[in-house]
């Protein structure tokens, strides 16, 4: 809805298309995205180019320890790096710094049995201390706490140490063997020590896709026992060893101390304010590797977006706001950080968040966020639906196939659709294996990852699929101009958070002034 002039005559509106538009106001809250020539953008925005701002991210990383984790020289210089770029093409340009926990640990764990047998298990390949991690050394035997086994289907979820009771008969002492699933990571190490457990094994769920060994945070200190995660394999491999007596020897150190980090925040200079579009990635790493795909990917790819827009000189109807947010990986922190400094009207003001996180898998998919949670029963925010469209419209258009992916909340559009504001984005696969289908409709290999360096050391600059970077960015740069330029609202009102189609709304009120 741009700024039109109106004539301050009046006309009689027919009693039926009051009604009429009345009952639209009750049943609709959808929104037609207006259409947008997006050609020039994309072709202007190449994979080249995307890769050369990757070349930059790991040429840092390389220079700072192999990591760009936030809180550290190598996120600095990234941000630096996003920075000067932003600023020589003309936006508005800020750090929003913000302190935080940094969690480090300062040897490998070490997980062995003592008894029945004599097993030292393997770092990495069997095991991974969890962020936020307490420190520890204890040798204890291990208890299973409430697990399913065998797992449940998606909808049939392991609760293994959300609540107390799970507890019950917990001897303290011991160390707790815990099934991922429902709650967080957090809340399971939380009560496994207020049971008494000395140490914490958390191991995946076992579904399909929730088996492999992964890496998880435990949201940040107050976790005083050694917690650490686990592959589902050898977690049931461990239970099956704990009629023999099994006992355990457990060893992390780890640390945590107060850092500042900082988002990078690059406004255009123009457009309504009361109706931006924010375009966000995280810029930091995992400890220990470079990260760039994760999110090398999207960090690069939203920068290069802005920056053809502004070499080709386009002037937005609305404004945009492009972040990158610091410490995603420490559980989400630059993200939340940025919605809690929003005021209420800040928060209106946003029409849509648009949120890109490891576009470049090297076994990708084409994955969508579900808005209107028709494909995964998890939807967004009133207007994320059309969101959902607006990409799913373009990939259709160039012949693409797609697939819906869940607001699972592990990305930096979480704290946005927690306020009620309209999101989706674009995502080609983590740890989550390949199915037998999405090979045949993505290519790729069935039975693996999407990204096999998932949160570890070899997501280099070699660890990215050119054809579907290419693609991705493609799709960003439409959907960023459509939102840019569109006359409508995103989710039905005039600014975030309403519940009544506001379109229909302004044009009934436009249709009594005149």
């Amino acid at each position: 809805m741009g700024d039109t002039n109106m004539s301050k005559r009046r006309r009689l509106i027919p009693v039926a298309l009051v009604v009429l538009l009345l009952t639209l106001v009750v049943v609709s809250t959808t929104w037609a995205a207006v259409g947008v020539d997006s050609s020039g953008l994309r072709t202007a925005v190449t994979v080249g180019a995307v890769r050369a701002h990757q070349q930059a991210l790991q040429d840092i990383a390389d220079a700072n320890g192999g990591e760009r984790v936030a809180g550290t020289s190598g996120h600095d210089e990234s941000a630096e790096y996003v920075y000067n770029l932003l600023d020589e093409a003309g936006y508005n340009v800020s750090y929003q710094p913000f302190e935080f926990f940094l969690f480090q640990e300062l040897t490998p764990a070490v997980l062995e049995q003592t008894a029945p047998g004599s097993v030292a298990y393997t770092y990495g390949v069997d095991f991974f201390t969890m962020d936020y991690s307490g420190s520890g050394n204890v040798t204890a035997p291990l208890q299973a706490v409430d697990l399913v086994l065998p797992p449940g289907s998606a909808a049939n979820t392991s609760n293994s140490g959300c609540e107390m009771s799970d507890f019950a008969t917990f001897t303290p002492g011991n160390i707790a063997l815990i099934q991922r699933g429902t709650c967080t990571f957090r809340l399971k190490a939380l009560n496994a020590e207020a049971a008494g457990a000395v140490g914490v094994i958390i191991f995946n769920e076992g579904q399909p896709g929730r088996q492999d060994l992964f890496g998880g945070t435990l949201g940040g200190p107050g976790v005083n026992i050694p917690v650490v995660s686990a592959s589902f394999a050898f977690g049931t491999a461990l239970n099956d060893l704990i009629p023999s007596g099994l006992v355990l020897h457990m060893m992390t150190s780890t640390a945590i101390e107060t850092r500042t980090t900082n988002n990078v925040i690059a406004e255009t200079p123009g457009g309504r304010t009361d109706r931006v579009v924010v375009v966000g990635a995280h810029l930091d790493s995992v400890p220990g590797g470079p990260g760039i795909n994760d999110n090398g990917s999207g960090s690069a790819a939203i920068l290069e977006v802005a920056l053809q827009m502004a070499e080709l000189g386009v002037e937005p109807r609305n404004q945009v706001r492009f972040i990158w947010f610091s410490a995603e990986e420490e559980g989400l922190l630059g993200s939340e950080y940025y919605v809690s400094q929003l005021s209420t009207r800040q928060i209106r003001d946003i029409a849509v968040m648009l949120n890109f996180d490891m576009i470049g898998s090297p076994n990708a998919a084409r994955f969508v966020y579900d808005g209107d949670g028709d494909g995964t029963g998890t939807a967004g925010p009133n207007g994320s639906d059309v969101v959902e469209d607006v990409f799913n419209n373009y990939f259709a258009s160039v012949g693409l196939p797609t697939s819906p992916t869940a607001f699972d909340g592990r990305s930096d559009y979480g704290p946005f659709i927690e306020v009620g504001i309209p999101a989706g984005g674009l995502f080609t696969g983590a740890e989550d294996l390949k199915t037998v289908e999405e090979a045949q409709i993505y290519g790729g290999t069935a039975g693996i990852a999407f990204d096999v360096c998932y949160h570890l050391d070899c997501d280099d600059f070699s660890n990215v699929n050119l054809l579907y970077l290419d693609q991705m960015a493609d799709a960003v740069a439409h959907a960023v101009l459509t939102f840019a330029m569109t006359t409508s609202s995103v989710n039905g009102t005039d600014q975030g958070q309403g519940h009544a189609n506001g379109h229909v709304l302004e044009y009934l009120g436009n249709l009594l002034q005149q």
